[in-house]
């Protein structure tokens, strides 16, 4: 298996592979709790692969750019969804094109008015 490691800094955390994905490469949300390799434009970056991963269910690491946050879901916030602030200190799905500069960051799992994991920009 091959190994990625960032030339300077970076927090790695442990994330579920949905698919096979190359170590080095950018990885993006694609299933709640998981992440597979990055294919569009339009996939939301969470970090670089750490190590190859062969297939689903590979636990491999993710130098991620922010912090993982918990945080309590305004409403359905599902994976891969970019959150912004909600009503008393809750995190809603963000609605492209209405404060984009205010975009907290993006969803990791999926919760409805409950804890969703955030990793922040």
């Amino acid at each position: 298996m091959a190994e990625y490691v960032p030339l300077f800094g970076g927090t790695a955390v442990s994330m579920t592979a949905s698919a096979a994905i190359t170590a080095g490469k950018p990885v993006c949300v694609s299933a709640t709790g998981k992440v597979g390799p990055m294919t569009a434009a339009g996939d939301h970056f969470v970090g670089i692969a750490g190590m190859d991963a062969a297939g689903d269910g590979s636990v491999i690491p993710v130098f991620i750019t922010g912090a993982i946050h918990r945080l309590t879901a305004s409403g359905t916030v599902t994976a891969a969804d970019l959150v912004d602030a909600a009503t008393a200190g809750k995190v809603a799905t963000h609605t492209n094109g209405t404060t984009d500069v205010n975009i907290i960051g993006l969803a990791l799992t999926t919760a409805t008015d409950a804890v969703v994991e955030i990793l922040t920009r």
